[in-house]
């Protein structure tokens, strides 16, 4: 996945509110509720009272898009990313439209402040013409587009009318797997509708097509469909866990994997939009990928926990702290990191400009160091280095089964390697061997072996020549994952 703000593939470069700004509006006054529920009580027959509780401050919005006349309206493919989102990966092409064509779109909103403010999905009113409001009680208002957040897929709408009823918000780090969850919205647009379920698990990612999202899903297995979307998603005390967002499907229809977007993130970005207009993120200048216990046994590392760092943009903030390739990100802010999602999400919601304490393990040795994270800016590139030259593709003894080539001109323009990757390309591997198993592919880009650097196909073939039974720490770069390691077992065959 492209690292959001970062270099490629899980990098690590986020967002915050700076609060530098003197035009800057103050925060919302959301409601709040960090007490956590009563997982002990024995749940009742009804959730009458929780509906009743909640569906005021569920409304639907509906909107309008118009476009050009060239035969394809302006957000076609918004609105048919948005149908897949929903009707899952398979939902079909849609048909080429007429000349300026006005097309309608349902979704869900909640209520989060009594002067209009109003949560929904980026998805669903992104490259909005109009914006129309209906809340419960029949009124209908004319939505004004605050701000949105594709990587949250977080939006913010206002209405002007006064004295609603909004939702509380819970803390939805909180929230735990088994805990009972209700979703309301106006699925397909037959009216607002409540569907039961759970919490069926946290901190989901990989959910999107590209890796730019902010993931941290909750899944429940509460119905959810087209129309949903935007939607609160409650807990049995009536308070917002999450807003649905997504399903996966086979069929189209619920399956009973449905995804939240956290209340948490849904607090924060709704913040940073009514204070900035946008979401600023911080950037941290690194790309990351999840530790592996081959890889931490690669990297004398005991740690089951934390983001190993793959790639440092030079001069960037982690370059400066001492932050170097290999190293292991365990804490961050005085907060340990479980994986590199964890890591992602926590830069991304942190302020630019603001000294940050990191831990990191380094060979098994555990450094403390000081970050100052940087604002996101779009396009970052790596480190800068030469190609090199004479194709030849030796068979090393480590790496058998794979055969390479020099990175010279003809073949970073004949697949597409950007000047600033080198090393020796992948030209040919066996699928039997450990280290197609291990994630080599053709195509790849070897940077390093074992911490040495890989300059030509002669250097991974000296580095790799007879060292056959045992495993062969690997640095690979491609224009999906970007760079990253893996950790190759070798038999003694």
């Amino acid at each position: 996945m492209a690292g959001i703000g970062l270099l490629a593939s899980g990098t690590a470069v986020f967002s915050a509110v700076t609060g530098n700004d003197n035009n800057q509006k103050p925060p919302l006054n959301l409601k709040y509720d960090s007490q956590p529920i009563n997982r002990e009580a024995v749940q009742g027959h009804s959730f009458a009272p929780i509906v009743q509780k909640v569906t005021p401050s569920v409304v639907q919005v509906y909107v309008t898009t118009k476009g050009g006349g060239t035969g394809n309206f302006a957000g076609q493919q918004d609105l048919q990313d948005q149908l897949r989102r929903f009707f899952g990966r398979q939902f079909p092409q849609m048909p080429e439209q007429p000349q300026n064509p006005s097309e309608k779109a349902l979704g869900s909103g909640v209520v989060i402040s009594s002067d209009g403010y109003i949560l929904t999905n980026n998805h669903v009113v992104q490259n909005a013409r109009t914006i129309q409001v209906k809340l419960t009680d029949g009124r209908t208002f004319s939505g004004k587009m605050i701000g949105t957040d594709p990587s949250s897929d977080v939006g913010l709408v206002k209405i002007e009318a006064n004295n609603l009823q909004p939702i509380t918000f819970s803390d939805s780090n909180e929230a735990q797997v088994g805990d009972i969850v209700l979703a309301v919205g106006d699925p397909f647009g037959i009216g607002q509708t409540v569907t039961q379920g759970i919490i069926s698990a946290k901190d989901r990612q990989g959910v999107s097509d590209d890796g730019n999202s902010d993931e941290d899903f909750i899944q429940t297995d509460a119905a959810i469909n087209p129309g949903n979307s935007g939607g609160p998603l409650v807990d049995s005390n009536g308070r917002l866990v999450g807003m649905n967002t997504a399903i996966l499907s086979r069929s189209g229809g619920n399956q009973g994997i449905g995804f939240a977007v956290p209340s948490n993130l849904c607090r924060w970005v709704a913040d940073s939009l009514i204070k900035n207009g946008k979401v600023q993120r911080g950037m941290l200048g690194v790309v990351i990928q999840p530790l592996t216990p081959d890889l931490a046994k690669a990297f004398n590392s005991n740690r089951t926990n934390g983001a190993l760092v793959s790639e440092v943009t030079p001069n960037g903030p982690a370059d400066q702290a001492g932050i170097k390739s290999g190293d292991v990100v365990v804490q961050f802010d005085s907060k340990a990191i479980e994986d590199y999602n964890t890591l992602k999400l926590m830069v991304a919601e942190s302020t630019p400009g603001k000294a940050v304490p990191i831990q990191v393990d380094r060979s098994g040795q555990t450094l403390n160091l000081t970050v100052t994270l940087k604002e996101l800016s779009e396009g970052g590139t790596l480190a800068k280095n030469e190609p090199n030259s004479n194709q030849n593709e030796p068979q090393n003894d480590a790496l058998h089964g794979v055969g390479v080539g020099d990175l010279d001109r003809e073949t970073r323009q004949e697949m597409n390697i950007p000047t600033t990757v080198h090393g020796a390309v992948v030209t040919q591997i066996d699928p039997s061997s450990p280290a197609y198993e291990a994630g080599l592919r053709q195509g790849d880009v070897i940077e390093e072996i074992n911490h040495q650097p890989v300059r030509s196909a002669e250097d991974a073939d000296r580095l790799t020549e007879g060292k056959g039974g045992t495993q062969t720490l690997v640095k690979l770069w491609n224009s999906q994952t970007g760079s990253h390691y893996v950790a190759v077992q070798e038999g003694n065959g």
